[in-house]
């Protein structure tokens, strides 16, 4: 049996390595110990402290970086919104950095294309992160991301699979497939789509497995309604289809549309899911307390965080990686949806 480590020598300061060589873990336990993360069993973490209080070590990043060639930081590429998606996504990649012991970095964009994505990502590098995730909902933040040079670890949130490095995103064809196939099951004949805009892959995708759906049980394939992700376009559009002879059953790509699109039949004097079922998209907090309470498909963005980031700490390791990491997302049926009733 090998000896037990000792002390570093007196000139030179104890460092994270140390730590964990003494504790017999690897350094991200010691980084999740430091960082008071929930996600270390008791027995690990009193060795970990045990071993910092023998070493004396003081944590130093600067330090810290020289010895291992990490800052424990990571950087995150967002662009200016307040989309729910996009904004909860941001959050579900911090909190699953901090519990394995990082700090992140935010570099939020006006726009996503080539140049700004490239140069964000250069000054997260520059600023010394070990890697960094961008989300790219939109195609020229996909486009982006085919230029990103391989020696630097990169990975993609809520992108295409095409953007050509490691994708962590929401299974969202399956989504609308899910809520498609629930509104037939109901027995409407056909369901209208509320999509979203035309550059926002999540929304082409959502098309694609509401079609798929409606193309395999041989129903007919209304023409499609683009709305732009607000309450505002919703209540617009529902002006138009709520004309359309026979609408029974909505997909609104979004629960804010979808909001809009309640509040529009409520004034037409028509009762959902009485006149009309609705199924919304994402799940938001108050998507529970619309009038009526929304059906809408959930996406579990803390889940999607850590996907994301077990890729991006796989790419800054060197080990080979999944090419897209998917999570899948749930159907939450409330009292939106219902039967289809003969009028």
């Amino acid at each position: 049996m090998s000896p037990p480590p000792t002390k570093p020598d007196k000139a030179r300061p104890a460092v994270m390595t140390d730590v964990a060589e003494l504790a017999g873990v690897s350094y991200q336990t010691v980084s999740r110990v430091l960082n008071d993360s929930p996600n270390v069993r008791d027995a690990t973490r009193e060795r970990v402290l045990a071993a910092i209080r023998q070493l004396d070590y003081r944590p130093n990043s600067t330090a810290r970086a020289l010895v291992t060639g990490r800052s424990n930081t990571l950087g995150v590429v967002t662009f200016d919104t307040t989309l729910y998606g996009p904004a909860t996504t941001l959050h579900g990649i911090e909190q699953a950095a901090h519990d394995a012991g990082y700090a992140v970095i935010i570099s939020s964009l006006r726009s996503l294309n080539r140049l700004t994505v490239l140069a964000a990502i250069q000054r997260l590098r520059d600023q010394g992160a070990d890697g960094v995730a961008v989300i790219a909902p939109v195609e020229t933040g996909v486009e982006a991301l085919r230029h990103v040079t391989p020696d630097f670890a990169v990975v993609a949130v809520a992108a295409a699979p095409s953007a050509a490095i490691p994708v962590a995103g929401v299974d969202q064809a399956a989504g609308a497939a899910a809520a498609t196939r629930h509104l037939l099951d109901l027995g409407h004949k056909t369901v209208w789509h509320l999509a979203g805009p035309a550059e926002w892959k999540e929304a082409e995708q959502r098309i694609e497995g509401w079609r798929s759906v409606l193309r395999a049980a041989r129903a007919p394939i209304p023409d499609l309604v683009r709305g732009d992700w607000t309450a505002r376009s919703g209540y617009e559009l529902g002006e138009d289809l709520l004309k359309v002879e026979g609408l029974t059953a909505v997909l609104a790509a979004n629960d804010q549309m979808a909001l809009g699109l309640l509040r529009r039949v409520h004034e037409a004097g028509l009762q959902v899911p009485r006149d009309l079922s609705v199924v919304g998209f994402d799940d938001i907090p108050e998507s529970a307390y619309f009038t009526p309470p929304l059906t809408t498909v959930r996406q579990d963005f803390g889940e999607l965080g850590r996907r994301c980031l077990h890729l991006l700490l796989a790419r800054i390791e060197g080990e080979r990686t999944p090419s897209h990491a998917v999570v899948a997302p749930a159907l939450v049926v409330r009292a939106s949806t219902g039967p289809l009733r003969v009028r």
